[in-house]
C-alpha cells in the first residue's frame, strides 16, 4: 500500500539509512540470517539508537538492543525466521517508547521492549552481516495512486484505526474486511460520493446505507484531505483528520474481526493516497475514553515497570492494555468462531473486576455482566500465567482454581471457558450462581458445564 524501496545490503554490517515520518516501517527481506534494523535521530550510527536483529546467531534468535551495548534489552528464540530463498515480511514499530517487531499480517509482535527514556526516531537503517547478504523491499510511506476503477487495493491492519490522506475530485472509498478480498462481512466508507456531495457508511455492500451525510466539497483534486477511521467494539467512527471532528458513526450489533483494509476510486475519479497502516503514538483518543484507569504503554512493560499488577493466588501477571493490543506471552484461552485466538482478559465494570475475553481484531475486550456483552477499550491481559483447564460444573470450584477478579459485592470470580457455536470462549465463573458466564453475540450467556483455569 505504498511505494517500495528496493535495497541490497552486503555482508558488511553497514547501515543504509532513509527518513521516516510515521511510527512504523514495513518491509520484506530475503536473507539467510541477520536482518538488522536501526532506528536513529540522524542518518548515521549515532546514539541514541535502537537496533532490532531478526534471525541473528545463525537464524536462531532475535533481539532488541539500545546504543549498541549488551546485555540485550530483549532476546527470544526465533528459529528459521528468515529464508535465503524467499522474501519474508515484517514490521517494526516505535510508539511512546515501545519498540516492537512483528510478522507481516500479524497484529501481535513477536518481540517488544519499553524504553523508559525514549527519543524521537527520524531515520531507519538496514544492513546484513555475519555471512549474510540481503535483498529488501521497504515501504517508504510515500503516496500511491488508485485508477478510475472500482477495485480495492488491500493492506493489513495492526490496530483498530487507520489514518489516511486522499487527494482527488470525489469518491474516496475505504473498506474494512476480515481478509484481503471483497468478501462479507465488510464495512465500506464512501467519502465524497455522488459527485462530491455526500458520504455514507455501508454494510456488506447492501442498501439502504447505514449512515448518509451531506458533505458538499469534502474532497479536493488539488490538495490532500486527511481522515481517521476507527473501529472498536462494533463502533465504526469516521473523523476529520485535522480537526478531530466526528463525521459519521455507526454501531454494528454483530461486529466481526477486521484484519485488512482496502482503498479504491471510481466513477470518473483517480486518487492519490497516503496511508498510515498503524496508529501513531501521541495521538488523542478518537473515541471518548471510558471511566476506567488509563492504560499503560502498548504491549508489556518490563518487570517492575508501571502498569503491571501481580496476580494474587498464582503465577502470572495482569498487564494493562488498550484498543485490542495483546502483550507478548498472553495466555490463550480459546478461539473465536473465525479461528482467531481468544486471550484471557479482565476489566472493571459497574464496580466489579470481571474476567472475560480478548479477540485482538475487535479492538477491545468483552466482559459479561447484566445480561449483556460489554465492550471495554481498557482492560488487563493475563501474561505468563497457567494454562491448565479442568472440567467442572455448577458451584464445584476445584482446589487451585485461578482467581480472576471479584463481583461488585466482593465475591471472588474465577476464569472459565465453554464451547459455543464453533468458538471456545473465556468468561467468568461465579460460584454463588453455579455457572460460567461468557460474552457472545451481544449477550451474557450462562453455562452450568464448563472448564475452569487452575494454577
Amino acid at each position: 500500500m505504498a511505494n517500495i524501496l528496493d535495497v541490497s545490503t552486503d555482508d558488511n554490517l553497514q547501515y543504509q539509512f532513509f527518513p521516516v515520518s510515521s511510527g512504523s516501517v514495513q518491509f520484506k527481506i530475503r536473507a539467510p540470517n541477520d536482518a538488522h534494523i536501526a532506528l536513529t535521530m540522524a542518518p548515521q550510527e549515532s546514539e541514541p539508537m535502537y537496533e532490532v536483529f531478526i534471525g541473528g546467531w545463525g537464524n536462531t534468535k532475535s533481539v532488541i538492543r539500545r546504543n549498541r551495548t549488551k546485555p540485550e534489552k530483549v532476546e527470544i528464540d526465533t528459529p528459521n525466521i528468515l529464508n535465503a530463498g524467499e522474501f519474508r515480511g515484517f514490521w517494526v514499530r516505535w510508539d511512546g517508547g515501545v519498540i516492537s517487531a512483528g510478522r507481516e499480517g500479524e497484529a501481535i509482535p513477536f518481540i517488544s521492549w519499553c524504553d523508559p527514556q525514549p527519543f524521537p526516531v527520524g531515520f531507519v537503517g538496514v544492513c546484513t552481516g555475519w555471512g549474510a547478504t540481503g535483498t529488501w523491499k521497504i515501504e517508504d510511506g510515500a503516496e500511491f495512486n488508485t485508477p478510475d476503477k472500482l477495485e480495492y487495493k488491500f493492506g493489513p491492519v495492526a490496530a483498530g484505526s487507520l489514518e489516511l490522506e486522499y487527494r482527488g475530485p470525489h469518491n474516496c472509498h475505504i473498506c474494512l474486511t476480515s481478509a484481503p478480498a471483497e468478501i462479507d462481512p465488510m464495512y465500506e466508507i464512501i467519502l465524497g460520493g455522488w459527485e462530491n456531495t455526500q458520504s455514507v457508511i455501508r454494510h456488506c455492500r447492501q442498501k439502504p446505507d447505514k449512515v448518509t451525510l451531506p458533505t458538499p466539497g469534502i474532497m479536493n483534486p488539488n490538495e490532500f484531505r486527511k481522515f481517521v477511521i476507527e473501529w472498536r467494539c462494533g463502533r465504526l467512527m469516521v473523523r476529520d483528520g485535522r480537526s478531530g471532528a466526528p463525521l459519521m458513526e455507526w454501531m454494528d450489533p454483530s461486529p466481526f474481526p477486521v484484519t485488512h483494509f482496502g482503498v479504491r476510486t471510481g466513477y470518473g475519479a483517480r486518487g492519490n493516497w497516503r496511508i498510515s497502516h498503524f496508529g501513531r503514538g501521541g495521538a488523542q483518543p478518537l473515541l471518548p475514553p471510558p471511566s476506567a484507569p488509563s492504560a499503560a504503554a502498548l504491549y508489556s512493560p518490563p518487570p517492575g515497570y508501571p502498569g503491571i499488577a501481580p496476580v494474587s493466588g498464582g503465577a502470572g501477571i495482569w498487564v494493562d492494555a488498550t484498543s485490542g493490543q495483546v502483550p507478548p506471552g498472553a495466555v490463550v484461552g480459546g478461539q473465536d468462531c473465525s479461528g482467531e485466538p481468544i486471550y484471557v482478559a479482565r476489566a472493571r465494570h459497574e464496580g466489579a473486576l470481571i474476567p472475560g475475553k480478548l479477540a485482538s481484531s475487535h479492538g477491545c475486550a468483552y466482559v459479561p455482566w447484566g445480561g449483556k456483552e460489554n465492550g471495554k477499550n481498557e482492560y488487563q491481559v493475563l501474561v505468563g500465567g497457567p494454562n491448565s483447564w479442568m472440567p467442572t460444573s455448577g458451584s464445584n470450584i476445584p482446589p487451585g482454581a485461578f482467581p480472576g477478579g471479584e463481583s461488585e459485592d466482593g465475591e471472588p470470580l474465577f476464569i472459565g471457558r465453554v464451547s459455543h457455536e464453533g468458538s471456545l470462549t473465556t468468561g467468568k465463573v461465579q460460584q454463588s450462581h453455579g455457572v460460567c458466564y461468557i460474552s457472545f453475540g451481544g449477550q451474557e450467556l450462562g453455562f452450568p458445564d464448563y472448564e475452569i483455569l487452575v494454577a
